[in-house]
């Protein structure tokens, strides 16, 4: 089994995801910070990138929901942040 250059990267997101939740759980980075949902985004499009080279529906499925309420999150802790 080779690993590639996609498969890197969506393990690298898979871990970017894991990570933040770790710290999530370790009240090292709370939910409501602005960070949290943006390092999920972040993992989730690189997982998202390695997807377009190994093609599987329900993971892409799961990982536009997992960009859509991560991205949602983002703006709302941006805005709450500002205000």
């Amino acid at each position: 089994m080779s690993v590639t250059g996609s498969d890197l990267l969506g393990l690298l997101g898979a871990a970017v995801i894991l990570v933040a939740y770790a710290l999530n759980q370790l009240e090292r980075l709370a939910s409501n910070d602005w960070r949290f949902p943006a390092v999920n985004f972040a993992g989730s499009v690189m997982i998202m990138v390695s997807l377009f080279y190994a093609f599987n529906l329900p993971s892409v499925v799961i990982e536009i929901f997992w960009m859509a309420i991560s991205l949602f999150g983002t703006v709302r802790a941006l805005r709450r942040h500002a205000a």
